[in-house]
């Protein structure tokens, strides 16, 4: 799915989407105070979407007018969204309420940053989260809309594939490390959670690739290092691509399913370069009050993510061995030259 806003003179909202059956009339939903007012298809037609082959009749521009939205045009906030898939497709706010930039939260854990996203939030006219989980169609159109003026972006794409949009379109990147030991931790309990889940046929398809990785988990106990090195040697492909170095091939790879070597560890660190405000888990705060100083509002206090007993513990006994060791030994050189500068920045 794509789409993009040709313009919102207040008392008119114009623009188009194209929906991912080339077949389908897009329809756009129209809420107000979190009430959905209306629903209103697309109307007219361009050649444009039929030569680019994203539709088959060129029928994806919609217009709203008081007629379809009665009292448009004294609405200060309201949202659009794609009836089919529930993506925003735009957010209207008073101008002066939002910053005039695009920032994206490349983000390096399996755990969702909601605090920090939530503390971001008000800032921005529109936000779209878990990019990861969005199609390719349409996460490429989020990244590359030029009308995206004030925009919070979130999750974890693979950096090389994505990094000419951030160039291009004036996004400015940041990026938390955090200690790869407790990072593999928290995916080794994240995938053991939802084993038995992914074991019901019913519920597989939420874990796509993954469903068979997470059932597998069922069968080992992480309290045990025997068992955890009998994992690390027998774990399924699509667990091993998310266990094996996952910062460095975030930041190394250009898809996901590319070979990881000591090569990529190198191009890693030169995209790390890149990165406009970096951090490092154990000084949270320092990353926090960067960011906020970087686009230019006053820092918030917000919590860090927080990290169970257990998976602490865990992250421990994975230090003693050496199977997990070797899994993660590019990350852990990348994590610690990251903390290390941190430290010296703010010790200074």
């Amino acid at each position: 799915m794509r789409f993009s806003i040709n313009h919102d003179t207040g008392d008119s909202i114009r623009g188009w989407i194209a929906p991912d059956n080339p077949l389908a009339i897009s329809r756009v939903v129209v809420s107000i105070g979190g009430r959905r007012v209306a629903e209103v298809a697309a109307s007219e037609s361009h050649e444009e979407f039929v030569k680019a082959g994203w539709h088959s009749t060129g029928q994806c521009i919609f217009q709203l007018t008081d007629a379809e939205v009665p009292g448009l045009a004294m609405t200060p906030r309201l949202e659009l969204y794609d009836s089919d898939t529930n993506v925003l497709v735009y957010r209207r706010l008073p101008e002066d309420s939002v910053l005039p930039q695009r920032v994206i939260l490349l983000n390096t854990s399996v755990r969702q940053d909601v605090g920090l996203e939530a503390a971001l939030f008000p800032f921005f006219r529109q936000s779209y989260f878990n990019l990861h989980k969005l199609p390719e169609d349409t996460l490429s159109n989020i990244l590359g809309d030029r009308i995206l003026t004030s925009c919070l972006l979130s999750g974890g794409v693979g950096v090389p594939r994505y990094e000419h949009f951030f160039a291009d379109r004036g996004i400015m990147t940041a990026m938390l490390v955090s200690d790869p030991y407790v990072e593999m931790a928290t995916r080794l309990l994240w995938l053991q959670s939802r084993s038995e889940s992914a074991a019901d046929p019913a519920n597989r398809w939420r874990y796509g690739t993954l469903a068979e990785s997470a059932a597998f988990t069922a069968a080992y106990d992480f309290t045990d290092a025997k068992s955890i090195k009998r994992f690390l040697r027998m774990l399924p492909e699509p667990a091993y691509r998310l266990l094996y170095n996952p910062l460095t091939r975030q930041l190394g790879i250009r898809m996901p399913d590319d070979n990881l070597g000591p090569g990529n560890s190198i191009v890693a660190i030169e995209v790390l370069a890149r990165i406009d405000v970096i951090g490092h888990a154990s000084r949270y705060d320092a990353f926090v009050a960067t960011l906020f100083d970087r686009i230019g509002v006053e820092p918030k206090v917000v919590t860090p993510p927080g990290v169970s007993d257990r998976t602490l513990a865990l992250a421990d006994r994975l230090r003693g061995v050496r199977e997990a060791t070797e899994m993660i030994v590019f990350d852990r050189a990348i994590a610690e030259a990251v903390e290390n500068s941190v430290a010296r920045v703010w010790t200074a």
